[in-house]
């Protein structure tokens, strides 16, 4: 078979890839279901509901978050964590989309906050700490935790901790980057997860190293905001305008084989002779959608490791086609920094479940209608000072017209899954989100993804008087 020849049934390959993936999602979206209902309302919420958090805090930009999660592989694949900086300033909150199985992003949602916490340390001041007998988990307050690592693997994971600790006490401060700790603590991390997997090889930490995990992480402290991504998890700002109009700024960009940068820099990192095969079918190696993650080893280990440590257990599959000049992955994160105003409304975080069908702007649009409807869900209060029945006639008149744009749910994160998967053009019907929520375990992963999303407020009159 000629080069040629090869060269277009890869590129009708990867067109009928990307057609494909689009009349899905299409199908998806436009997908009506047939039937009664198989869930009452009362059960759509109790499902819905089960694992929405909200976490207010008290001074600083960040007035509360919503968080919330809802599972279609099982057991679920994505992780969330948040979490309040103990010896520093700033809140740390992270999104963590799981592939291959729940292990790597279950690990790395706990233990990446870790280390940049730890990171955001002076170095004098880490030293003491650490002389103290300070842990990896003394380092971050975190909000709504129900995991703990057993204790056979926790060892091992603060042995790595302590000798990543050691080595930022040589770190100057005349020589602080934010955007250096974010990085730095994405691939520490990541090497530890192999080498622990190397020196340490069982079936907990081989489940870290082979399956893997795209991460989303936002660090905000006063005005500043960093956002770091590895993968195809997203974060979008809204923002309102001088005539109220919102405004959804994308703050990510998707390492995938949509963005053509990110192809063209993995295409740079192998030689010409294998353009037409690092890449197959929109996925790298043929294999793997994201470009970038953490954890995959079976695209980062040379072949010789890969025969080695995996084979034994996995068998010769484990090894992709034309694996010839590893590593393929990067856990390498791309950073943004955002200085807030008084105009920055709200962040969303939240893995591709939600992406898969609702837009930036449709989400910024729910959030912000949700933001004023949910004033209506509170108590009227009346002022302290004296007031006319006539004002108190134009409050109630304000109300009555209000409570009909009265969200149904209180938790932000949770009214987006509402509509994610309930959403039509004339608001959420019921008998679509019944069957998206009821559909059989072996063919719900073809209807939707896992969800996960996180929305962050911040507090307008903070941002209007605190210093850049």
């Amino acid at each position: 078979m000629t080069n040629l020849v090869q060269k277009l049934l890869v590129q009708r390959s990867h067109l009928l890839a990307a057609v494909y993936r689009r009349s899905f999602h299409q199908a998806v979206s436009d997908y009506r279901p047939s039937g009664p209902p198989k869930l009452s309302p009362y059960d759509v919420n109790c499902i819905l509901r089960a694992n929405e958090h909200t976490q207010d805090f008290v001074g600083g930009s960040v007035k509360c978050y919503d968080s919330n999660q809802l599972a279609s592989n099982s057991p679920i694949e994505d992780s969330r964590t948040e979490g309040t900086c103990v010896h520093t300033s700033g809140l740390l909150l992270g999104i963590f989309d799981g592939h291959g199985g729940p292990a790597c992003s279950q690990v790395i949602s706990k233990r990446l906050m870790r280390y940049i916490a730890a990171s955001l340390v002076p170095p004098d001041d880490l030293k003491v700490h650490m002389k103290n007998g300070a842990q990896s988990h003394s380092f971050i307050n975190c909000h709504n935790d129900k995991l703990e690592f057993v204790s056979e693997i926790k060892d091992i994971y603060e042995r790595s901790f302590n000798l990543f600790a050691n080595e930022l006490f040589d770190t100057t401060l005349a020589g602080f980057q934010m955007h250096q700790v974010l990085e730095n603590a994405f691939l520490r991390l990541d090497q530890d997860l192999s080498k622990e997997a190397i020196d340490h090889p069982s079936l907990r930490t081989m489940s870290v190293a082979m399956s893997g995990a795209v991460a989303l992480v936002a660090h905000i402290d006063g005005p500043h905001l960093h956002i770091a991504s590895t993968g195809d998890c997203s974060a979008v700002l809204g923002t309102v305008t001088d005539t109220g109009q919102w405004v959804a700024k994308k703050l990510t960009n998707e390492h995938n084989s949509d963005n053509v940068a990110e192809v063209r820099r993995l295409l740079n990192e192998h030689p010409a002779t294998e353009r037409d095969t690092v890449i197959r079918g929109e996925r790298l190696l043929g294999q793997l959608a994201p470009l970038r993650a953490m954890g995959d080893f079976r695209y980062k280990w040379t072949r010789e490791q890969l025969e080695q440590l995996v084979v034994p257990q996995y068998g010769e599959q484990v090894i992709a086609p034309y694996y010839l000049t590893p590593p393929y992955l990067t856990a390498c994160p791309e950073i943004t920094h955002h200085i807030l105003t008084p105009r920055d409304k709200f962040l969303i975080l939240a893995s591709d479940g939600l992406w898969d069908t609702m837009s930036p702007m449709q989400t910024v649009h729910l959030v912000g209608e949700h933001m004023h409807g949910k004033a209506f869900l509170q108590p009227l209060k009346l002022p302290k000072h004296e007031i006319t029945l006539g004002e108190i006639s134009q409050m109630l008149s304000t109300r009555k017209a209000g409570l009909q744009k009265k969200p149904l749910d209180r938790n932000a994160a949770t009214h987006l899954i509402r509509n994610s998967l309930g959403g039509t053009e004339y608001g959420v019907e019921h008998s679509k989100l019944s069957h998206m929520l009821s559909l059989p375990q072996d063919i719900v992963r073809l209807f939707r993804d896992d969800i996960t999303i996180t929305v962050i407020y911040f507090d307008s009159e903070y941002l209007r008087n605190c210093p850049t």
